[in-house]
């Protein structure tokens, strides 16, 4: 087998006086080819800025919008916009709407592609590029009246459909949108936008095989968002391919120093492959886990000590584990009869009353009588714990350990849920935020 020859990127962008789409397309293909393309397009970053220092006038601007055009596909934003900046015509202006629209300065990225298109860029391309922005900025009855002019472009325009696809998902229309993205993959299968939100969709779903390889076909096709990254790093994490997603938060850092996300996910990553797992204590902690959901009813308890538990809202064994004697025998009708009734119900299974109380530990809010809560507290507690809007990571975490509703979420200690595979500080501190927002918090806080 033939070895494919890599694609110069010092005569591309050094050698060769001319840089047109042409250029830009030759140097995504030559970076889609891997290896130390990437270092090799640094590399010459360094030359172009040579350049530049010892040129002047139209040349300059040469250089100047060649080291802008690679800085933009090395993921330098912000330096590629000073670079395009300083150079003129239809592709830097272009590219330096691209690159505003990246850094969200949306009115200046729309002066920019109004020059782009006097220029002489393709008038479509910018259109579209308009209707990202205009979107983006929440006004998708504008984002719709521009596309709504370009339907010729359905047949063969990967962006046309990328950008359907957004204002679908905007409407919370994912299928529809989905069918979108699937078209513009078909005619672009080096869309970054396209391929990042069919990763996004199947990890949603939860299929994470073709997220991770959505994901990784990104990395081919920069310039590459940070979500890419650090959502293809979780992934890699539930994976235990530790040493990736590693990789996946530097290349992070690499690019933004001051990324704290991507710092914090960097620190779980590099713990988790020093944690100790064993499959059989999983497996024994899980049936330990079903014990203590059985629920007291499925016990011939006397009429007493049955009324008294469901006054107390206690369901399952694993409740009795976290109330102590005093705290049974100090509900109404409850006395010493009862209380051994119960006592010898737990032993039976293994467990004594009190058992999972940590000293200094708040009591569970799933102990307290099911009329102390007001009919607002109980409707907040029933929240599906989705409605909180989770990260990847931390809703995994939620799935792993079948939480489903807030008021299960505010029942757990933050040990509790650290001790969860692959849920470090950074979820913990994401679910206390959101916890926070409703005056709720963890047992415990």
């Amino acid at each position: 087998m033939v070895e494919q020859m890599l694609i110069d990127l010092k005569a591309l962008l050094v050698e060769r006086e001319d840089c047109d789409a042409g250029t830009v397309s030759k140097l995504r293909e030559g970076l889609a080819q891997g290896g130390g393309q990437f270092r090799s397009l640094r590399d010459v970053t360094e030359v172009l800025k040579k350049k530049i220092e010892s040129s002047s006038g139209a040349a300059a601007k040469r250089w100047h919008l060649k080291l802008g055009i690679a800085s933009f596909f090395l993921g330098y934003i912000r330096q590629a916009a000073e670079h395009l900046r300083q150079a003129e015509g239809a592709l830097a202006n272009f590219y330096l709407g691209r690159a505003l629209i990246s850094l969200r300065e949306f009115d200046d990225a729309l002066k920019a592609f109004d020059r782009a298109e006097k220029a002489g860029y393709n008038p479509s391309q910018v259109q579209l590029q308009r209707a990202g922005i205009y979107r983006q900025k929440g006004d998708l009855h504008q984002a719709r009246a521009i596309l709504n002019k370009l339907t010729d472009l359905a047949s063969h325009s990967a962006e046309y459909h990328y950008q359907i696809a957004c204002c679908l998902l905007a409407e919370g229309e994912r299928l529809k949108a989905v069918e979108h993205l699937e078209k513009a993959e078909k005619f672009d299968p080096t869309h970054t936008g396209v391929l990042f939100q069919l990763a996004h969709a199947n990890d949603l779903a939860g299929n994470d095989d073709e997220a991770i390889a959505f994901y990784e076909r990104c990395l081919k096709h920069p310039p590459l968002h940070a979500g890419v990254l650090n959502n293809l790093g979780v992934l890699y994490e539930d994976h235990e391919q530790y040493d990736k997603a590693i990789e996946c938060y530097r290349r992070v850092l690499a690019s933004n120093p001051l990324d704290e996300q991507a710092r914090l996910f960097l620190k779980d990553a590099q713990a988790s492959k020093t944690m100790y797992y064993s499959p059989e204590e999983e497996h024994a902690f899980s049936r330990f886990s079903q014990v203590l959901e059985t629920p007291v009813t499925d016990f011939e308890l006397s009429v007493r000590a049955r009324n008294c538990l469901k006054k107390m809202n206690i369901k399952t064994l694993g409740d009795l584990t976290r109330i102590n004697e005093q705290q049974l025998l100090s509900s109404k009708n409850f006395g010493e009869t009862s209380l051994e009734e119960i006592k010898e119900m737990m032993a039976s299974k293994g467990l004594r009353l009190g058992q999972s109380l940590e000293e200094g530990a708040q009591q569970d809010v799933r102990f307290r009588a099911q009329q102390q809560f007001s009919e607002q507290e109980q409707a907040l507690l029933s929240k599906p714990v989705s409605d909180l809007n989770l990260s990847v990571r931390a809703r995994k975490c939620m799935n792993r350990l079948g939480i489903n509703t807030v008021g299960e979420l505010v029942s757990r200690t933050a040990d509790e849920l650290l001790e969860s595979k692959n849920f470090g500080m950074t979820s913990l501190s994401e679910v206390r935020e959101k916890l926070g927002q409703l005056g709720l918090t963890l047992r415990g806080d």
